[in-house]
């Protein structure tokens, strides 16, 4: 049983923030896959079901980011998952908008979602990165907490959806051909990084 979990923050308040761009992938999984519906379970909302031929439970944490790890490890403890059967979606101050990097293990770059899943689990499982733009140290918190512009929602929606149909590859742990497959998707839309960023600051 592989777990897909999604990083964010639970309730509408949050639902459209940058620092939720994880849930939205896992979400989009989830639909794109035709996936069952929600329902409440390890401290969060969990589905279940194949995504070409392998078993997946995708979770969505609801104790906040900062205790993410809470959820997944509960999670963990009832499938008997491994560590190496852990993906974890999530945003990235450190890569440009719209630019997907999957990675086993590595730091956390201070975010709290990944601290606290460490804390709990340990540190090498996967993580797909998903770029969102650093906005200068002294304004982290207010940005990741602050809603996609309209100017953004185009390529933030492309980019799930992008994700969702290429999740089987992910599935199989072909991660290097996911992450280029969801490049050449994103550039043949034109949302290539630059002119993502170029729009953004139009």
């Amino acid at each position: 049983m592989l777990l897909f979990v999604g990083l964010g923050n639970p309730g509408a308040k949050y639902a459209g923030n940058r620092h939720n761009i994880g849930f939205m992938a896992v979400e989009a999984i989830a639909k794109r896959h035709g996936l069952p519906p929600w329902r409440r379970r390890f401290q969060g909302v969990a589905t279940e079901g194949p995504i070409n031929g392998v078993r997946v439970q995708l979770l969505l944490p609801g104790t906040f980011m900062n205790e993410s790890g809470r959820a997944v490890v509960e999670a963990m403890h009832f499938y008997k998952t491994t560590l190496a059967d852990v993906v974890v979606f999530h945003d990235e101050l450190d890569l440009p908008p719209a630019k997907v990097r999957v990675k086993l293990g590595g730091g956390i770059a201070g975010h709290n979602g990944l601290r606290s899943i460490t804390e709990h689990i340990g540190n090498d499982y996967r993580r797909v990165r998903l770029g969102i733009g650093h906005p200068g140290k002294e304004q982290v918190l207010s940005y990741v907490l602050n809603d996609f512009a309209k100017s953004e929602r185009p390529w933030v929606e492309a980019l799930t959806d992008i994700i969702a149909d290429n999740a089987q590859l992910l599935a199989r742990g072909e991660d290097s051909t996911f992450q280029n497959k969801v490049h050449l998707a994103m550039d043949a839309k034109g949302f290539t990084p630059d002119v993502v960023v170029g729009k953004a600051a139009n």
